[in-house]
């Protein structure tokens, strides 16, 4: 199993060890220890599962209270953040906002969440502020309602939590 950093700071890309033969793989998609040791201590409280068609996106979100960490798994088809196939999981760390769209057919996520829902803490920003500068594979997603409305960051800069690399 491989940690690798990415560009922004704490969010992390996880390559599991992958066991193939003629039944198919087996694959550890979590172990506390070895995780732990490479800066993701959870715990996690709550796993979600979602089923999204094509051209779905979801997000921007994250939490003001009860900020989620979110480690993230694609188990079938494939979304712009981790691709189904290599098996890649990606971990952002809590406060960060996220979002994802799929560009497959169809795509199943899984994610484990370091602290539970709280829809009065939640905070949305909108998936196509220019300010944020996202380069999405789909200029006209599936939105809900609820993603269709959320103002630009400028709008809840002052709600969002601090993060500094200052230790």
């Amino acid at each position: 199993m491989r940690f690798v950093p990415t560009s922004i700071l704490d969010v992390v890309i996880i390559e599991p060890d992958v066991h193939r033969d003629g039944r198919g793989f087996f694959v550890e998609t979590y172990h506390a220890e070895r995780y732990r040791e490479c800066g993701i201590a959870g715990p996690f409280v709550q796993d979600n599962h979602s089923r999204s068609v094509s051209r779905t996106l979801r997000g921007l979100h994250l939490q003001v209270r009860h900020a989620q960490g979110k480690l993230i798994r694609v188990i079938e088809g494939e979304i712009f953040d981790v691709a189904a196939e290599s098996f890649k999981q990606i971990y952002v760390p809590p406060g960060f906002a996220h979002g994802f769209c799929v560009v497959s057919g169809a795509a199943q996520v899984e994610y484990k969440c370091t602290d539970i829902y709280d829809p009065t803490s939640e905070v949305g920003i909108a998936w196509n502020d220019p300010d944020l500068g996202i380069s999405w594979p789909v200029a006209d997603p599936i939105l809900s309602p609820r993603d269709g409305q959320h103002p630009r960051l400028a709008a809840v800069s002052d709600v969002l939590p601090l993060y500094s690399t200052d230790l």
